[in-house]
């Protein structure tokens, strides 16, 4: 809870930033903020906490995907004093909304409590509905604004709904009680109805089909740097938070709502992976890959075993570095270009070498070519699912979909690679926080490809 404290004061720090010179502070408050709380993460929890323990737990799990998600947002804050350089009069609201976001996430690693997950998952949300209007002249930002709040608002009343009925059923809202419950009771009515709308619901805020339609339209409308972080903190979040509940709390009634998700898993595999190919810009093209990506984040409930909840940070962790690979070259030709089309990228490499570089490794990266953090991920959920004879057709879907990344990944990085001429007619540079960042990147895919386990030493496991 120490970490959720500071996160929480740096993002009051950034908001009232906003005071002086136009809040062009915010950004180095907010790095500076989360540096301290990355290095407070890897310290024991203060005793002080323990009184809370019912309503939030700092575990070695919490502290594991607090960890993950802290570094993700710093090097999106990095990435930050380019990509709101036209938000220059409100970029410490924007900063100071991505804390508060990031507070949600803090919270959903580590309820003890529905009503604790219930908080968290609006801690999240209220200011991605804001952020994802930013752009308040652009009309496609606006709708994204809109259509992610009303989306919202129904997964909200699934959630609050499925609460209503665990509650009528158990008469508790402690997540170990509830799985006391359904050891016991395994064929209550009410308590699997309950199971199944709080599983929608879940499935709506990782954008798992058929609840996932809200997502391409928010993904491009939004800033580009906004829609990173959607894609990478705000799925590792609700991934982790959606695993805590159908693991710990509804473990005891799993066969009744496996075979529901494996169903939801297949539709987001084929569909996202199909719409994907479809896709003539590259903005919306990495909406469906996210959506993809969350059909194979979901294999990590299938052949569980001691090893899933590492699994599944392992995943998301790589899934993140590669989502701010990609976007961070995005958001470079959308400012040059104001437009995100595969033609923008033409010739990218001739002009920016590194740009291109990181982008390819990434999206070779979310293919699971080897040598990458990628494969490694999908090989550990792969291989995890496969030691239960009964899932193996769905990891033959999960590969097929795989195989089908590819060849809208390939486009992107033909388009930058391929062409004699280069289309970028300017004289502007990247900055050097840019090429440190990409370098990081690089760094950290292929080593995480190579050398696993350096995840778990860096990690403090």
């Amino acid at each position: 809870m120490s970490v959720l404290i500071i996160v929480f004061l740096t993002a009051v720090a950034a908001l009232f930033s906003g005071v002086f010179e136009k809040g062009k502070f915010a950004r180095y408050i907010g790095i500076f903020g989360l540096i301290v709380a990355l290095y407070v993460s890897f310290l024991p929890e203060a005793s002080f906490f323990e009184k809370y323990r019912l309503m939030y737990e700092y575990g070695q799990n919490t502290a594991l995907f607090t960890k993950i998600s802290i570094v993700t947002t710093l090097l999106l804050f990095f990435l930050g004093g380019f990509a709101f350089s036209n938000h220059r009069n409100h970029q410490s609201e924007l900063y100071a909304l991505m804390l508060f976001a990031l507070c949600g996430g803090f919270v959903l690693f580590g309820y003890q409590n529905l009503v604790t997950l219930f908080l968290g998952v609006e801690i999240l949300s209220i200011p991605l509905y804001v952020m994802a209007g930013a752009n308040k002249t652009d009309l496609r930002s606006n709708e994204a604004s809109l259509k992610y709040f009303l989306m919202g608002a129904f997964a909200t009343g699934f959630l609050l709904l499925g609460i209503a009925f665990i509650y009528g059923s158990t008469g508790t809202f402690d997540l170990y009680r509830i799985h006391d419950f359904s050891t016991v009771n395994p064929t209550n009515g009410m308590f699997i109805l309950g199971v199944v709308l709080m599983l929608c619901a879940m499935a709506f805020k990782v954008a798992l089909a058929p609840f996932h339609m809200w997502s391409p339209d928010v993904y491009q409308g939004s800033p580009s740097l906004i829609t990173a972080f959607m894609a990478s903190v705000v799925k590792i979040s609700g991934f982790y938070a959606l695993f805590r509940l159908m693991t710990i709390g509804f473990s005891g009634v799993t066969h009744e709502w496996i075979n529901i998700l494996g169903v939801f898993l297949i539709i987001t595999l084929l569909l996202a992976n199909v719409m994907g190919l479809a896709q003539t810009n590259a903005k919306r093209m990495l909406a469906y890959s996210s959506v993809s990506h969350a059909g194979y984040i979901g294999l990590v409930f299938f052949g569980m075993n001691a090893l899933s909840t590492y699994t599944l940070a392992f995943y998301l962790f790589a899934y993140s570095l590669s989502t701010v690979g990609v976007f961070m070259c995005l958001i470079w030709v959308e400012k040059l270009k104001r437009e995100t089309s595969y033609g923008a990228f033409k010739g990218l490499a001739k002009s920016e070498p590194l740009l291109a570089t990181v982008a390819t490794i990434s999206l070779l990266s979310m293919a699971g070519i080897p040598l990458t953090a990628g494969f490694m991920g999908k090989f550990s959920l792969f291989a995890q699912a496969l030691s239960k004879d009964n899932n193996t057709f769905l990891v033959i879907v999960a590969v097929l979909g795989s195989a089908i990344s590819i060849a809208y990944y390939l486009r992107l990085i033909i388009a930058m690679f391929f062409f004699k001429e280069t289309t970028f007619k300017t004289s502007e540079r990247v900055t050097v926080t840019y090429n440190i960042v990409a370098v990081f990147i690089i760094a950290s895919i292929i080593a995480l490809g190579v050398f696993p386990d350096l995840f778990a030493k860096q990690f403090g496991l």
